[in-house]
C-alpha cells in the first residue's frame, strides 16, 4: 500500500528531471494524502505537469475522490473493472521523492518514511481518470510486492520506474510489455527511517515530517533495560 507521499525538490529541478512544465506553481509538499491534489505527467500531454486528485474514480461510477481508489495492484491492472481500461489507455507518472508507510510493533504503528538514498525524485507508474459532472480528474498509484527494504516495514510498494521506463509507460501499447515494467525497485538504491507520528495527519504539511526519530519500539525498549 502507499497512503501517503511527498514531492519537495524545487519546481526548477522537477521541471528539467521529467522534462515537462507544471500548469501552475509548483509547491512543496511534506505529507499527500488521499483526496488531495498532487503533480503527475500523463500519457496524453507529457509535456505537462497536471494536479488531478489522488483517488481514482472510474468513469462509469458516480463516486467522488474521497471514495476513490487510491492504490491499484499490478497483479491484476488487466482484469479489474475499475483499472482495466485506464491501464489500456490513461497512464501517468505520479511525482514524488519518497512515500510513508506505517510497521506494525508491539508498541502501536511506527511511521517510516522510505525513499531513494539520494533522496532524487522519482516516478511512480500510476493511472488517471478524466474528471465528470464538475469534478476534476484523479489518479491512483500502482502497487507490488516489497523489496528488501520495503518488506521489513509493509507488505507492498509503489512500483517506482526506472528512470528509462517511464516514456514506455506513458507511450507503450501492449499490456504485456507494459505489465513487466511493474517490478519492485532495487533495494540497494532505497533506505528506510522513522519518522514522527505528526505524520499521521494530513493537515501537517512541514519540513520536520523529513526528520528522523528514534522509532516507538527502541524507546519503550530503553525504558524497560532500566
Amino acid at each position: 500500500m502507499c497512503g501517503r507521499t511527498s514531492l519537495v525538490a524545487p519546481a526548477e529541478l522537477v521541471a528539467e528531471r521529467f522534462d515537462a512544465e507544471p500548469v501552475r506553481p509548483l509547491e512543496p509538499r511534506y505529507n499527500v494524502a488521499p483526496g488531495q491534489e498532487h503533480p503527475v505527467v500523463r500519457n496524453d500531454a507529457p509535456d505537462e505537469i497536471r494536479f488531478p486528485t489522488w483517488g481514482l474514480v472510474p468513469r462509469w461510477t458516480d463516486g467522488s475522490p474521497s471514495s476513490g481508489h487510491i492504490n491499484a495492484r499490478a497483479e491484476t491492472l488487466a482484469e479489474k473493472p475499475s483499472f482495466r481500461e485506464a491501464f489500456a489507455e490513461r497512464r501517468c507518472l505520479v511525482l514524488a521523492d519518497g512515500f510513508y508507510d506505517w510497521k506494525e510493533t508491539p508498541t502501536g504503528k511506527q511511521p517510516y518514511r522510505i525513499e531513494r538514498e539520494d533522496r532524487s525524485p522519482v516516478a511512480f507508474a500510476g493511472l488517471w481518470e478524466p474528471g465528470q459532472n464538475g469534478a476534476g480528474a484523479t489518479f491512483t498509484i500502482v502497487t507490488t510486492e516489497p523489496n528488501a527494504v520495503v518488506e521489513e516495514v509493509h507488505h507492498r510498494m509503489p512500483v517506482i520506474l526506472d528512470r528509462g521506463e517511464e516514456a514506455a509507460w506513458l507511450r507503450e501499447t501492449e499490456t504485456d510489455e507494459l505489465a513487466d515494467l511493474l517490478d519492485p525497485y532495487p533495494a540497494s538504491e532505497m533506505h528506510a527511517y522513522p519518522v514522527s507520528s505528526a505524520v499521521n495527519d494530513p493537515k501537517n504539511d512541514s519540513p520536520e515530517l523529513l526528520e528522523e526519530v528514534a522509532a516507538e519500539e527502541d524507546v519503550q525498549t530503553g525504558l524497560d533495560e532500566f
